[in-house]
């Protein structure tokens, strides 16, 4: 009962993340640049700061942890910094694919490699049994084919009906952006990995990987704050921080969109402490997590139409890669 009760929650932490995109849609008059860097504000610093005080037993403090494990803290602020590259290459992803299939390979190449280096970085590939390595399989079978249903998509719908759905629709630079963003996201969970020990000994289970979250969430600030900047700078945007009309608007979306993406990794921190019984769930929670994202994320993009227009065979295929993905979450667990 505890798995499924921690699978539950993985799955709607992975459900808030998928919907994090949609506040955003209602942010006015800010550039980019402007309202990316201040929901990662909320996404990246106030809310993982925040998740990581429930690690702190009373009379401690967070900084501890971190001061008693400078290695690892430091290992898991430079992954994240690694991790900031697929955030702010993630976001284009969506641009040129839309949030269904944008995150769909983006999140599917994150899934494989998160699972598969973090032990191999860490020096614990022990973790990779046969049950882990099949779900690996079945789940990037899974996003393989969402991203067929995707190429059917594209050949099939005119350039007007494309731009529609996704206004600056580009399927082969869409593609090889959303491979480099997986790619540098699965960093996160290298971090997380080399953040292991930044936790208290009387952490509750449920909350032990929330500091070291915080700690990865902080480089990919660096990284996003450093180029949100720039394009401040380059774009001559930084009048936007002046619009103060804005600010009730504004801000209450981007903290709305930034707890709503932050919900994955607390639901995975919350998950985690219920799998704790099954090592191969624990090792494969993070490819649990990715592959929910994408289910939901691609439920989001049959809501906001971006399937709209497919013939019955693109459809057919996008279904059974959503069932596979939907299998694949639970799979290992059969297979130990």
């Amino acid at each position: 009962m505890e798995i499924i009760i921690g699978l539950i929650i993985i799955a709607i932490g992975a459900f808030c993340q998928s919907s994090s995109y949609v506040p955003i849609n209602k942010i006015k008059n800010w550039s980019w640049e402007s309202y990316w860097i201040v929901q990662g504000i909320f996404a990246w610093l106030v809310f993982p700061f925040l998740g990581a005080l429930l690690a702190v037993p009373s009379e401690h403090s967070l900084f501890e942890i971190y001061a008693a494990n400078p290695t690892a803290t430091l290992w898991a602020v430079f992954f994240g910094i690694l991790w900031g590259v697929g955030g702010l290459t993630f976001g284009l992803s969506m641009r040129y694919l839309g949030v269904a299939l944008g995150q769909s390979i983006a999140l599917g190449t994150c899934a494989g490699l998160g699972t598969i280096l973090t032990p191999v970085f860490t020096g614990k590939t022990g973790d990779l049994t046969t049950p882990v390595i099949v779900g690996v399989v079945v789940t990037l079978i899974g996003i393989g084919i969402i991203g067929y249903a995707g190429s059917l998509k594209s050949a099939k719908l005119s350039d007007e009906e494309k731009k529609k759905a996704v206004k600056d629709f580009n399927f082969p630079k869409g593609i090889l952006v959303a491979l480099l963003a997986g790619f540098m996201s699965a960093c996160f969970s290298i971090g997380l990995g080399f953040g292991e020990p930044l936790h208290f000994a009387e952490s509750k289970d449920i909350f032990k990987t929330l500091p070291a979250t915080f700690m990865v969430t902080l480089g990919g600030f660096i990284t996003n704050a450093i180029y949100c900047f720039y394009q401040n700078s380059k774009n001559h945007t930084w009048d936007d921080y002046g619009k103060t009309s804005l600010y009730v608007n504004n801000l209450l979306f981007c903290a709305l969109a930034g707890i709503l993406w932050y919900s994955q990794f607390f639901g995975l921190s919350l998950g985690k402490g219920f799998l704790a019984s099954s090592a191969v769930l624990m090792t494969f929670s993070w490819c649990i997590l990715m592959a929910l994202n994408v289910t939901f994320s691609n439920v989001w993009g049959i809501i906001l139409k971006e399937w709209k227009g497919c013939d019955k065979k693109t459809i057919i295929w996008l279904i059974i890669g959503l069932i596979i993905l939907i299998i694949s979450s639970f799979l290992p667990q059969l297979l130990k």
